[in-house]
């Protein structure tokens, strides 16, 4: 149940996030969603996308740093305190909650990808609350 998150290091510099993204197209690689966090030398972009292993192989031919992780991404109701409830399932089995941002599914609906410390295990307990989560292929189908 878990989905292939592309991970790109990248250096802190002018045009450099330009030049992913343009890896990307030219790939024919759809960026699904996505999140950046940088320091002062460089930065991470975790990004969601339509075909994770052509996306990862035209970013190495480019001369970037890329790799797969396995993530959760998670569909959740529009629902005052429905993020909260669920994490506070995870945390109560001692999981810790590495990252989440938000997935853009051009829906109507609130949907984070998540990653933790124990991805099994959290999925497990998600799964027994009642949570949908995306496969490759929902991901692959969304435009």
């Amino acid at each position: 149940m878990f989905i292939k998150q592309l991970s790109v290091f990248i250096e802190n510099r002018e045009g450099r996030l330009e030049q992913v993204l343009e890896a990307l197209k030219k790939n024919g690689v759809n960026i699904i969603s996505l999140s950046l966090a940088d320091t002062s030398d460089y930065g991470l972009l975790r990004l969601i996308v339509s075909d994770p292993e052509k996306g990862k192989q035209g970013l190495k031919e480019d001369g970037f740093s890329a790799m797969l992780t396995e993530v959760l991404a998670i569909k959740l109701s529009h629902r005052v305190g429905q993020l909260q409830e669920l994490l506070n399932v995870i945390c109560k089995a001692g999981i810790n909650v590495e990252y989440m941002y938000a997935l853009s599914t051009g829906k109507d609906d609130a949907s984070i990808v998540i990653k933790t410390s124990d991805l099994p295990k959290a999925w497990e307990l998600l799964k027994s609350e009642g949570v949908e989560a995306f496969t490759a292929r929902d991901i692959a189908k969304i435009q």
